[in-house]
């Protein structure tokens, strides 16, 4: 008889079989909870689908989504996309793997754009017909609270310590930062005309926001919570009431960001330590949403009205690719 200590051998390789079945299972369900590789989605509005490219830029298929969909992006693990549609006044859910809308979550009227809390299970959402940022709790698909904001909110950016948010009005031509606990505006930080986006540089402490109607760039100093820098945006040939800027895309490195030109057909780096403008690159018509490859090489464009998306070479400044879209292209969303 075998001792305890010096079991068979049948019964070892019975167990190292087991084990090694267990960790195959766990492999694939890993493999499951994460995201689809080398996809690059773009939210449609007026097809009402998300499109699927590779990152090179190949159409793949598309996603029948809810009515008008805008932002995206992914929930932990990116497994699924979230996505804000303002028709149908929204949150859809969408598996990546098998590429469908699994759920929605009802929200106000004109969901526009979201962030999510630090752990996930939190979507902040500009309503911009009720004139509020929500709170809607993801998994029960209930909402939490509201706080309300200037007319017509837009971009959100909840902080990496996932205390407080920053809301773009629109019309108020101001920025709110909203303190998510008190549930109340903290502060009110005027910029240009029309902000419509932000990105944030943690490690420089800055906010960038797009101000559309003013061909300008604000950058507020996280700090002082003051705009401590404007950046003038021009193009020649172009009139002044054409450079219209909404999208923001930041290098990973955070040494340059990049800008969605609106009716100028172009997109512009700039330098983010002086601030200045030091390429444009030609894209389609109204450069929108834009999203950066997590390695820095291609921006990825939407352009709204020539229903297209543009891959551009970042480290060249250049134009690489434009490919045609379904209707009315909005955001871009990035699985490396």
């Amino acid at each position: 008889m075998a001792s305890p200590l010096n079991p068979r051998p049948s019964r070892l390789r019975t167990r190292a079989s087991a084990l090694l079945a267990l960790a195959t299972l766990a492999s694939a369900l890993a493999a499951q909870a994460a995201g689809v590789p080398d996809r690059v989605y773009v939210s449609n509005e007026k097809a009402h689908q998300l499109e699927v490219f590779n990152t090179r830029g190949d159409r793949l298929g598309d996603i029948e989504v809810c009515q008008r969909p805008r932002h995206m992006m992914f929930l932990p693990g990116h497994a699924q996309i979230i996505v804000s549609c303002g028709d149908s006044d929204q949150l859809g859910i969408v598996d990546v793997a098998t590429g469908k809308l699994t759920a929605t979550v009802p929200v106000g009227e004109s969901p526009e754009i979201f962030d999510l809390s630090p752990d996930g299970k939190i979507a902040y959402v500009s309503i911009e017909d009720d004139n509020v940022l929500a709170a809607y709790d993801i998994a029960s698909r209930k909402p939490l609270f509201q706080v309300p904001t200037g007319k017509e909110p837009e971009g959100v950016l909840v902080t990496p310590d996932g205390q407080f948010a920053y809301v773009t009005s629109e019309a108020a031509d101001a920025v709110y930062l909203i303190d998510l606990a008190r549930q109340k505006i903290a502060k009110t930080i005027k910029t240009g005309k029309r902000p419509r986006r932000l990105v944030l540089l943690a490690e420089a402490r800055e906010l960038w926001v797009s101000n559309e109607l003013e061909a300008s760039v604000s950058v507020i100093d996280t700090a002082t919570q003051q705009v401590k820098h404007k950046i003038a945006l021009t193009v020649a040939g172009v009139p002044a009431t054409d450079v219209t800027p909404v999208g923001l895309a930041a290098s990973p490195d955070g040494t340059s960001v990049w800008v969605a030109l609106g009716r100028a057909n172009r997109v512009a780096r700039v330098n983010a330590a002086d601030k200045t403008v030091t390429h444009q690159v030609p894209v389609g018509r109204r450069a929108w949403g834009l999203a950066m490859h997590p390695d820095g090489k291609t921006l990825y464009v939407a352009n709204g009205l020539s229903d297209e998306l543009t891959l551009v070479d970042t480290v060249a400044a250049k134009p690489l690719r434009t490919v045609p879209t379904g209707r009315t292209p909005s955001s871009v969303l990035v699985e490396p």
